[in-house]
């Protein structure tokens, strides 16, 4: 018997339609029956490729006792985190003040009729283990002390979200300076794996903004170190596990220290980030082999997780209930498959062995390909092996795909294809039709959305991370196509973020239902905030200074945190040195404008700085017309100091 989720765009609630469990969606509905019954409100928070959701739902969720016990004493809510990341922003809010720690997926909140919280965990097993009770026996325990105790755990809560909502300290400023450089390579160097690359031990997540920072003050300052960092993670990361070496695209992150064995989620956010450093990477270094990373994780997400030019959130790490099932090999079976391939079989064992793959496996039994050195595939018929690996996938049922369309998400991944494109102009075309179906399914009428379903009219309004995102690729389209449409465009959206969530300094992720504050912290992606101030500083370059004022005042209120912590807000700290670098600027004289330099490569206002392909020169060109023809960067300034 389906329960209330039927009806639900979203398709990590549609998964639980046909559990025992009396589902609700979040709404006045759920919470009218608890307040008529009496009953506390069990709500649960995941996301469609979550490992641990799907463990927590084949053991309770599916369970008839374990539901019949949700069902006559709880209202079940069911929230999709990514449908609703103010909601869940809320609550990890409430589980980090609960516990003392950050939270995490699952997360299980019990809440009073009222909805005020008393109790909160993450996973929670069938069965008594890792310290803690079954789900049954919590249920038992909970259900007992709200019959009996309803005013202890009222008091409780009460206090929670007292502390959660404290009086505003005094805001502690300190000055902007360029030591946060040698902070952040300090702060790097102590949390760094010199073995293995990324920073701090398992799990172990890509870290996409950290790294892009990193290449950023190598090519500011030439520290040799920031280099390192950088190049030995990302090419630490491409031996494969956390990286697919059979399809490309990247994992979410690592349960081992040597970027291994992976929790198999593919997530849109870090294949648009990681193709993005992978790029800027190939621009630092001139080696071809993090280009053809950046180049085969695109090609992926445009082939599997891409439909009508948007594409989709994510999809899940298991596979017919198996984790990984899709992605791993047995030893007999992968000889098989070369000689199917008509590799001569002499070369069957060197070949299982230089992509690691042996009788006994390095994952349950299994194999992960995996590589020695990923720069250097120095391996006969090692394209042979790949692809007759690939055509035994095609014999698989393939990953659920979260088909989802989060208008953030699919920003950061736009945003890729154009940087993409300025390296291969074939990702170009794909960019703009990407970009422009974004914004005509998702901003409608002036009104911008977060989700929705391919076909399906959206509903839920955006919140800062999408003005943010997507403002920041509009800036990039311009950049890109000089289409002054997509300038206007970025400007009408920062305009909006103001007004909404702007205040003195500080800036709100949501405003609706819950009013939530914007982090500065980079998590499994940038901040919101700093995404912000990034689209605000460059609209301060191209179209208006005022843009100046947010980004200055926003810098001071958050100054003590990012000067004391900066490698912990790498975006944030990015903007940082980006502000501090304004003074560097020429002036063109003839045309009484000053030009600022935001990228190493880019000039913005109103020019932009366009690589000649046909002999690796240099256009400085406005909308309507590129003069100055240069061999190089340096030569273009002169050009400039001339004029």
């Amino acid at each position: 018997m389906a329960n209330h989720l039927k009806n639900e765009h979203s398709p990590y609630l549609q998964q639980h339609e046909d559990n025992p469990v009396d589902w609700y969606p979040w709404g006045e509905k759920a919470f009218k029956k608890a307040r008529k019954e009496n009953k506390p409100v069990f709500l649960s928070i995941g996301y469609s490729s979550c490992h641990w959701c799907h463990v927590m739902e084949h053991e309770s969720f599916e369970d008839e006792k374990t539901a019949k016990i949700l069902n006559e004493n709880f209202i079940s809510i069911k929230v999709d985190r990514e449908e609703r990341p103010d909601i869940d922003k809320h609550f990890q809010d409430v589980y980090r003040l609960m516990n003392g720690r950050p939270g995490g997926w699952p997360t299980s909140i019990f809440l009073t009729e009222d909805l005020k919280p008393f109790y909160s965990a993450n996973y929670i097993p069938d069965e008594p283990k890792y310290g803690m009770m079954s789900f049954k026996a919590l249920l038992e325990v909970i259900t007992d002390k709200y019959k009996n105790e309803k005013e202890t755990l009222v008091d409780e809560a009460d206090k929670i979200l007292r502390h959660l909502n404290p009086k505003e300290d005094k805001i502690q400023a300190t000055k902007l300076d360029e030591s946060i450089i040698g902070r952040v390579l300090d702060q790097a160097n102590q949390l760094f794996d010199n073995k293995d690359g990324g920073f701090n031990k398992a799990p172990k997540f890509p870290q996409a903004s950290t790294l892009d920072l990193l290449l950023d003050l190598y090519r500011l300052t030439g520290e040799k170190e920031a280099l390192n960092m950088s190049i030995l993670s990302l090419s630490s990361m491409a031996r494969g596990g956390l990286y697919d070496r059979v399809e490309g695209g990247f994992c979410r992150y690592s349960t081992d220290n040597e970027w291994l064995v992976p929790h198999f989620e593919k997530m849109t956010y870090d294949n648009a980030l990681l193709s993005e450093v992978y790029l800027k990477a190939y621009h630092v270094t001139n080696n071809d082999f993090y280009k053809d990373i950046a180049f085969e994780t695109i090609d992926f997400m445009l082939e599997k997780m891409s439909k009508d030019k948007l594409f989709y959130s994510a999809s899940d790490t298991d596979t017919e209930g198996e984790e990984g099932k899709y992605f791993v090999y047995s030893y007999d079976k992968v000889l098989k498959s070369f000689e199917k391939a008509g590799i001569p079989n002499k070369e069957h064992e060197k070949l299982a062995e230089a992509l690691h793959i042996t009788k006994e496996g390095n994952f349950e039994g299994k194999n992960i390909i995996r590589v020695d050195d990923p720069s250097s595939l120095d391996i006969p018929f090692y394209k042979e092996a790949i692809e007759a690996l690939r055509k035994r996938r095609e014999k698989r049922v393939y990953p659920f795909i979260d088909t989802k369309v989060l208008v953030s998400w699919n920003a950061m991944m736009i945003k890729s294809l154009f940087k993409a494109a300025r390296t291969d102009s074939k990702y170009l075309k794909t960019a703009i039709k990407s970009l422009d179906r974004l914004l005509e399914t998702m901003y409608i009428n002036s009104q911008l959305f977060h989700s929705t379903l391919i076909g399906k009219e959206p509903k839920i309004q955006a919140f800062l991370e999408d003005y943010a995102f997507l403002g920041e690729t509009l800036i990039e389209a311009y950049e890109s196509t000089l289409d002054e449409t997509y300038l206007i465009t970025a400007t009408k959206l920062a305009n909006s973020a103001i007004e909404k969530y702007y205040v003195n300094g500080k800036w709100k992720f949501s405003r609706g239902e819950f009013e939530t504050d914007a982090d500065i912290y980079d998590s499994s992606y940038p901040s919101s905030v700093s995404t912000m101030i990034s689209l605000l500083h460059s609209l301060s370059s191209l179209v208006d200074s005022v843009y100046k004022k947010f980004v200055f005042k926003t810098l001071e209120i958050y100054s003590y945190d990012v000067m004391r912590q900066p490698i912990s807000t790498p975006k944030m700290s990015r903007m940082v040195i980006r502000y501090l670098k304004d003074d560097i600027i020429i002036k063109a004289k003839e045309e009484q404008l000053t030009l600022h330099i935001t990228e190493l490569d880019t000039i913005t206002y109103p020019f932009t700085l366009i690589k000649n392909d046909t002999n690796n020169g240099f256009m400085l060109c406005n909308s309507n017309s590129c003069f100055g023809h240069e061999k190089d960067f340096e030569s273009i300034l002169k050009f400039l100091e001339k004029r």
